[in-house]
């Protein structure tokens, strides 16, 4: 097993809680930041752009993508420039269709090719990828979001599938693949060892960074303490006598 200081994978905080990405911040192991806007709406976000504002003056220097939030290609594409102008550490999220299934391939081509550095999201088939590289432009920096912990949640292996999409990606060097939705601390390493560029988490599973390398035999030391501190604490017991009271008469 790799140090988390020898991964090659560069690690992103997924949220959107303005005092744990400041707190992800001061970790200089996190190289960016991901939101999106069912992570803002359950941190309680009313105001978009105002959120936006206070996350990119606490964390001016590292990637952050924030997602357009509109159904129609016209409107995503007004919301696209919006969002880019915020700041040139901004990475705007296209979901890879609309909700009537419309591949939004065109509206990413064209932003692309303006310039604009987009994270298209939401996806979780290869042949996603491959449409979704094809538009990117070469020269413009983007990234591409697979939700590797979604296809697990379907009993579905993704190691392999990300694999091939490390490959996809070759087509377009500027482009870059994010392992999305991970599940476990585990994921990190399996990112990283199939070349993976990006692996975006939450900072529960970030916090187990810790964690890594721990000694075996010390961690179930600790679970057994864990156990038994929580039983005493709670004030469990058992009455022996009138249990073995009970065993008698069911045996009579």
């Amino acid at each position: 097993m790799r140090s988390v200081t020898d991964l090659r994978v560069k690690l992103f905080a997924d949220g959107a809680d303005l005092a744990g990405m400041k707190e992800m911040y001061a970790n200089p192991l996190i190289k960016g930041f991901t939101t999106n806007p069912t992570l803002m709406r359950k941190a309680g976000i009313a105001d978009y752009r105002a959120f936006a504002g206070e996350v990119l003056s606490a964390i001016p220097d590292r990637p952050i993508s924030f997602e357009v939030f509109a159904d129609d290609f016209d409107e995503m594409e007004r919301q696209a420039y919006e969002i880019a102008s915020w700041g040139k550490n901004v990475n705007v999220k296209i979901p890879v269709t609309n909700t009537r299934r419309q591949f939004s391939g065109p509206l990413v081509g064209r932003l692309s090719k303006a310039g604009v550095q987009v994270n298209v999201t939401a996806i979780l088939a290869l042949d996603q990828v491959r449409h979704v590289t094809e538009c990117l432009a070469p020269q413009t920096p983007a990234i591409v979001s697979v939700f590797a912990g979604r296809v697990a949640d379907t009993g579905r292996d993704p190691v392999p599938l990300m694999a091939e999409a490390v490959k996809i990606l070759k087509a377009r060097p500027k482009a870059e693949l994010i392992w999305a939705s991970p599940r476990e601390l585990l994921n990190i390493f399996q990112a990283d060892s199939i070349g993976c560029h990006i692996i975006t988490a939450t900072n529960d599973i970030l916090k187990k960074l810790s964690l890594v390398g721990k000694d075996l035999d010390g961690y179930s030391l600790e679970t057994v303490e864990m156990f038994y501190k929580d039983a005493r604490a709670a004030g469990y017991t058992i009455d022996i006598a009138t249990g073995t009271a009970q065993h008698q008469r069911a045996a009579g």
